[in-house]
């Protein structure tokens, strides 16, 4: 009994609420994936839709041929989900609305988006597949970042994904990263959640930092700021004017066109004269440069000349030594008994 009297004396402790309506809901619970979207079953709308509800884009010309080939395609993937279709040529736009057979109500929302992405340049086998509920789409718009990039991107994907293409999309366009780095940091978050002991720890240690490096332009230089004054600038003068001051303006129209046409030939001759300047320019040989460590021609003539007096004198050397071997002594000794030469017993019998 006294330990039965100690528990009701003690009182049940309960969570304290700020507000009115800040209790347990019975989907607050981990286990339930709020982002899953299921399938939807034609029996939770049997009775179908009670008001008609349709969307309408207009399309490029250039679009129209691709349409028009697809068209029955798109109409039999529509006609299974109770949706009717209508491709008007004329006017250049498509139109998607519910029927009576229509049971999904969010089906409409999604021809909208198929009929946007077509619209788009999104190819039809591609672009059918926003009709799952798993499969969403976005647009972006890029006119306001970019100019003559066209104006928005379609993009189709999970809501997840949709929100990186966005990112990365908006990064590009506006030079902030290059799309190559964001894949890698995607290919190394793909890496890191394969590591269950990384699940609740910070990743931002393993992620690259990239750091944004432009080349900074030239500045030009702005226009003098001219000084303030209130009065408005003077008035130029018209053509009427000029021809007033240089007296054209009391001249016939004969001697006109003949000041005019001497004008002409004049430019004409001062044309034909640097055309042919420039031809002759052409045929002008340019000047040979002169080679350091070889000497003019009038070096090379002294040289030629010294080089033969030497040979010569060498040359008359060489005579003199030959005379001086076949010299003989006793033609210069004194008494000598030689016989006359041949040449005097010549001239003393004459």
């Amino acid at each position: 009994m006294e330990a039965q009297s100690n528990v009701d004396e003690a009182p049940k402790q309960r969570t304290k609420h700020k507000g009115k309506h800040d209790k347990d809901k019975p989907w607050d619970d981990p286990s339930i994936d709020h982002w899953k979207v299921e399938k939807f079953d034609p029996s939770w709308n049997e009775t179908g839709m009670l008001e008609v509800s349709s969307f309408s884009t207009i399309f490029p010309q250039y679009r129209e041929k691709y349409l028009q080939d697809v068209w029955p395609t798109v109409k039999a993937a529509l006609r299974e989900h109770g949706i009717a279709c209508e491709l008007n040529l004329v006017e250049g736009t498509m139109t998607v609305s519910t029927t009576r057979k229509t049971r999904d109500p969010y089906i409409i929302v999604k021809s909208r988006d198929l009929i946007k992405l077509l619209s788009r340049s999104v190819l039809a086998p591609q672009a059918i597949k926003i009709l799952d509920d798993e499969m969403q789409c976005d647009i972006i718009k890029i006119g306001n970042l970019v100019r003559n990039k066209g104006n928005t991107v379609a993009s189709m994907g999970s809501f997840k994904g949709l929100k990186r293409v966005r990112r990365i999309v908006e990064d590009c366009i506006q030079n902030k990263m290059h799309p190559i780095y964001h894949i890698k940091i995607l290919m190394m978050k793909k890496e890191l959640a394969k590591d269950p002991t990384l699940e609740n720890e910070n990743w931002d240690r393993f992620l690259p930092q990239f750091k944004k490096k432009n080349v900074q332009k030239k500045k030009g230089k702005g226009k003098e700021k001219k000084p303030y004054t209130p009065f408005p600038p003077p008035q130029q003068p018209s053509k009427i004017d000029q021809q007033l001051e240089t007296g054209e303006y009391f001249l016939s129209e004969e001697k006109k066109s003949a000041k005019k046409w001497q004008e002409k030939e004049v430019k004409q001759a001062e044309k034909s004269a640097e055309n042919k300047r420039k031809r002759e320019a052409a045929f002008i040989p340019p000047e040979e440069p002169v080679m350091q460590g070889h000497k003019s021609s009038t070096d090379d003539k002294t040289d030629v000349n010294a080089m033969a007096q030497s040979l010569k004198q060498k040359a008359k050397e060489i005579v003199k030594q030959k005379n001086v071997k076949n010299l003989d002594p006793q033609a210069y000794i004194a008494g000598s008994e030689a016989p006359p030469s041949k040449k005097k017993m010549k001239k003393s019998k004459s």
